[in-house]
């Protein structure tokens, strides 16, 4: 037998042979191709196969096809469906999350929300609270030990405030942007400036409302995933008259101060004066030291005839009266 015949009997046998695994493979994803053909979302059965080889699982895909199909939603590739799934990402949670942002009239894409679902974050609850609005406590009593925001007005007198803060989700800013920590952070902020702005605390128990507009004008939620909405502030109570007490406070130290110099100067005065009273002692030493030579400079001035007696010196006088 010629070789060239071989060759086309080895190559008749071989495509019989791939043929035949290829109806074998297609004919268990045959009710998936059902489904996908009856529903509009068609898949290649080719593609079904190859699915499997490379460890796509089939159902996964076409379940999440029929869904997006179903739905009405912008035609997207089967091969995103498949990348997604090789990347790690929730296939069918992404579509449902694009069907509800669809039916809420939401701008949400695949790729901004395949993006979301492959950074961890729940794509479904971003789209849930972006349709229907969630309440932060500010500061919030689970993850913080203070259960209000102090702030101290102009006046001195320490207010003590509590705000709750609705927010949706920003799904333009979601990858990247900062969490709900970082809104808390910045509101607490801003309410703490706003009361310090005060002229005083009464201003802000009269209209709480100033605060919650002098925060809202800050854009605090620039760079994050959410949007504020409203700020509200849910109670405010007087806290310590913080002035007086820095007053107090400052007098006390003053005194103290005032204290500590007259204590300098009273330990000034006893050095000196018990340096004079040494001084003294010295000089009566001196005084006692000189009178001590007077008697031996006088008992000198008898041994070299340079002090007389007055007899000698009287009759010293007569002698030379008598010479006369």
């Amino acid at each position: 037998m010629p070789a060239q015949q071989i060759l086309i009997i080895a190559a008749i046998v071989f495509g019989v042979i791939l043929v035949i695994v290829f109806f074998v493979l297609f004919s268990k994803y045959f009710h998936l191709w059902l489904r996908g053909f009856v529903t509009g979302a068609h898949v290649d059965p080719f593609r079904l196969v190859l699915m499997s080889l490379r460890k796509v699982n089939p159902h996964a895909i076409v379940d999440a096809r029929i869904m997006a199909v179903q739905a009405r939603l912008p035609k997207i590739p089967t091969s995103a469906f498949e990348a997604h799934y090789l990347a790690g990402g929730n296939v069918r949670r992404v579509v449902q999350a694009l069907i509800a942002a669809h039916r809420a009239k939401i701008e949400l894409d695949w790729d901004t929300a395949s993006a979301i679902d492959l950074a961890g974050r729940d794509v479904m609850d971003a789209v849930r609270t972006s349709v229907d609005p969630k309440v932060i406590d500010c500061p919030d009593p689970r993850k913080h030990s203070r259960n209000t925001l102090d702030g101290v007005a102009k006046d001195g007198i320490q207010l003590k405030a509590r705000a709750r803060v609705t927010v949706r989700t920003n799904l333009a800013q979601l990858v990247g942007g900062a969490t709900e920590d970082t809104i808390i952070a910045r509101v607490g902020e801003g309410i703490v400036s706003a009361i310090g702005s005060s002229e005083s605390h009464k201003q802000v128990l009269a209209n709480p409302m100033l605060i919650a507009k002098a925060v809202l004008n800050k854009s605090l939620d620039s760079q994050t995933a959410y949007e504020i909405v409203s700020i509200d502030i849910a109670d405010i109570d007087v806290g310590d008259n913080v002035g007086a007490r820095l007053q107090t406070d400052q007098a006390e130290a003053d005194v103290r101060v005032a204290r500590a110099r007259a204590e300098e100067r009273r330990a000034i005065a006893v050095a000196t004066e018990a340096e004079m009273t040494a001084l003294t002692q010295e000089n009566r030493a001196k005084v006692v030291e000189a009178e001590a030579q007077i008697p031996r400079a006088m008992a000198d001035s008898f041994r070299n005839g340079n002090l007389r007696t007055k007899t000698a010196a009287s009759a010293n006088g007569q002698n030379g009266a008598s010479m006369n």
